[in-house]
């Protein structure tokens, strides 16, 4: 399922699915305390690496994985609506369908566990750019950062 412009979306159809890409692409923010630990030394060692380029490097990636992760979650949530959107209108049209009600159900139930993922995915934001502010923040300063406390 690509978009026009070349991105890649996540499988939007089983929610099993969804939600293991998903976590493939949050693995980013799953290590992020041992990516900051190898690519940020101690005092000691500061002069070897240049800490500046490694935090912007690793803000970069991580701002890309969100960019990706959030295009995707929307674009989900905006196919699911819309199935859900043409389910109610057939149930509608034929309310004493079984197998409408129960698709549309279905529909419904995926809908909001994509809407909950939204959600997740803000946490796991927030809680990987609050680590990342405390050990890159006299580093490195983000062009647009976010207040984090």
């Amino acid at each position: 399922m690509a978009a026009p412009n070349g991105q890649q979306y996540l499988p939007c159809d089983d929610f099993l699915k969804f939600q293991d890409s998903l976590k493939k692409l949050r693995l980013i923010d799953d290590r992020i305390i041992h990516a900051l630990n190898t690519k940020i030394p101690t005092q000691s060692f500061r002069h070897k690496v240049d800490v500046n380029s490694e935090c912007k490097r690793l803000y970069d990636e991580m701002q890309v994985s969100y960019d990706q992760r959030d295009k995707s979650i929307r674009h989900c949530l905006e196919l699911v609506s819309n199935d859900v959107k043409q389910l109610r209108q057939k149930k509608m049209d034929s309310p004493d369908d079984v197998n409408v009600l129960r698709e549309l159900r279905k529909e419904q139930t995926k809908l909001r566990l994509m809407q909950q993922e939204m959600s997740i995915e803000e946490v796991v934001k927030d809680r990987t750019l609050k680590v990342f502010y405390e050990r890159c923040r006299d580093n490195y300063t983000p062009p647009a950062a976010p207040i984090v406390m």
